[in-house]
């Protein structure tokens, strides 16, 4: 492709697909007609035939790349034997239940979704149907899909925190009302609301690491005081792993802090990027669905558990289980926050370089890495941006929104790296010197991108 065409393909897509794309953020403001044309290991090439070096990674699953070649032969394999049947079990569907049994701590019975958003809705759910109440428990900063009950207060600004803040027009305000809103890491105000609610409260929520405000790590008392609090009053735990799961442990955060939650949610890194979630925990609570015939809640998906995706699962978790992958990724992920704290301070620019493993996230601010939304205010959301939008020049991309954070996969190399540093270096500098865009400005709110 060329630019014309580039351009041409961009304006097709927005005649018929409301704003050019299939999913609300992925259209760049400053990059309208962006049309990729291939992926493979660590990059991605657009209509003009640029190259870049991956951050963004689809917001986490390649794990191991993109088009990992033994993923997509499964894939291939497994649609010249079986296709969507619509009854009964494949054998591909067993032997994913059964290593994700084996994997996974709370996993003793699981079902399969096409998403990480259905998961989390049929967990919810599940809870409400077991325990006969009605209030969820979520926490700012904390995304968990696109359905009622949890479409709120992710990314807020100062003056919507501590309130019902709606990530969608069109939700019923009793929905809302009976989603309580915490402050991450605060045990106090768990205690506070498990003492007023603690009759009413349904289920907890939470991801273990609030990935999606880029890398917040939770304090191991904080995961525990959920632990004991839904344990006294009889609620569901629920981890929400679909970022955590396989990309940090393949136990999940669950593995590393020793939290069992009772229900388990998964997504993204399971199949290397092809649509595929689970739903998994104690088995008296996964009996509850109607998958087992005479139970009350019901669940079905006509795509849950297709053979070609399951067969990417299968591959993906048995190269996670025999290649060096997370000792890969953890490595290039410590030189890369060791980097980039080396660079942010030679150039002196105030900022935290913080991650976990794979994941790396830099905030433009001063102080102690963030242990809540709130620490995050401080981030200077149009240096954020706007460096990530130079960084586009020396063949790099990481996704130029606020608060979003980065991945490596098996498939990046210590050049790579080496290469991210000073490119990095470079367009924060640039990004320094440049004045902040009307555009820019306007769509930042307390250092907040909405």
């Amino acid at each position: 492709m060329n630019t014309t065409s580039t351009v041409d393909t961009a304006q097709r897509a927005r005649a018929v697909i409301p704003g050019g794309v299939n999913s609300g953020q992925r259209s760049l403001p400053d990059w309208p007609d962006l049309v990729v044309t291939q992926a493979q290991g660590a990059r991605i090439v657009d209509g003009e035939g640029r190259s870049y070096t991956d951050y963004h990674a689809a917001f986490g699953p390649p794990l191991l790349g993109h088009n990992a070649p033994e993923v997509t032969a499964a894939v291939a394999a497994a649609g010249q034997r079986l296709d969507l049947c619509g009854v009964g079990v494949s054998s591909y569907e067993v032997e994913l239940a059964e290593t994700l049994a084996e994997l996974v701590p709370s996993i003793e019975k699981v079902l399969l979704t096409s998403t990480g958003s259905e998961a989390t809705f049929h967990a919810l759910r599940l809870a409400r149907a077991v325990t006969g109440r009605r209030l969820v428990v979520k926490f700012q900063g904390c995304y968990h899909g696109w359905h009622d009950s949890v479409s709120l207060n992710v990314i807020s600004s100062p003056d919507r925190i501590g309130s019902p803040d709606p990530i969608s027009a069109g939700i019923l305000p009793e929905v809302l009302a009976a989603t309580l809103v915490l402050p991450f890491n605060d045990v106090n105000a768990v205690h506070r609301a498990f003492a007023e609610h603690g009759d009413d409260i349904a289920a907890v929520i939470l991801e273990p690491v609030p990935h999606n405000i880029g890398c917040v790590l939770p304090d191991q008392e904080f995961l525990s005081t959920l632990r004991r609090e839904t344990e006294r009053h009889g609620s569901v735990l629920v981890f929400d792993e679909v970022i955590t799961g396989f990309r940090h442990a393949l136990g999940g955060w669950q593995e590393i802090s020793g939290i069992t939650p009772d229900l388990t949610t998964l997504g993204k890194a399971i199949a290397n990027g092809y649509p595929l979630g689970a739903l998994g925990g104690r088995a008296d609570l996964m009996e509850e669905f109607s998958s087992n015939p005479g139970s009350p809640v019901f669940f079905a998906g006509t795509y849950n558990g297709h053979p070609a995706i399951v067969s990417a699962a299968l591959a993906t978790l048995r190269i996670l289980r025999t290649a060096p992958v997370h000792d890969h990724v953890f490595r290039l992920g410590d030189r890369i926050r060791t980097g980039l704290a080396e660079v942010m301070a030679d150039v002196g620019v105030p900022a935290v370089v913080t991650g976990y493993g794979s994941v790396f996230v830099t905030y433009f601010m001063e102080g102690a890495p963030p242990r809540s939304y709130d620490d995050l205010l401080r981030n200077d959301a149009a240096l954020f941006v706007g460096y990530r939008q130079r960084l586009r020049e020396h063949g790099i991309f990481e996704l130029p929104l606020n608060l979003k954070r980065s991945h490596v996969s098996y498939a990046h190399t210590d050049a790579d790296v080496d290469a991210l540093l000073e490119g990095t270096r470079a367009a924060v500098q640039r990004a320094r010197q440049e004045a902040t865009a009307p555009a820019q400005a306007s769509s930042t709110m307390g250092g907040v991108t909405r």
